[in-house]
């Protein structure tokens, strides 16, 4: 499955994975979440977020987790 919002180039932040034209990486977004912040408390501290783009740093998780992603 392809992640259009989620992009990896050795350029930016080492490769990691991050959010289509930020350098906010998947797993920034994910230790967030997991610390209990809000997709809207994220938001405010990054407005250049979406709520698509945590639910896309999210579903590429688990596709990760599966071996099923694809990044472009």
């Amino acid at each position: 499955m392809g992640h259009e919002r989620i992009e990896s180039n050795p350029r930016i932040m080492f490769g990691k994975p991050v959010i289509r034209g930020t350098r906010i990486t998947v797993e920034h977004v994910l230790r967030k979440l997991s610390a209990g912040m809000t997709p809207e408390e994220m938001i405010r501290d990054h407005p250049n977020l979406t709520v698509e783009d945590v639910r896309a740093a999210e579903a590429f998780a688990v596709d990760s987790h599966h071996g099923d992603n694809v990044v472009r």
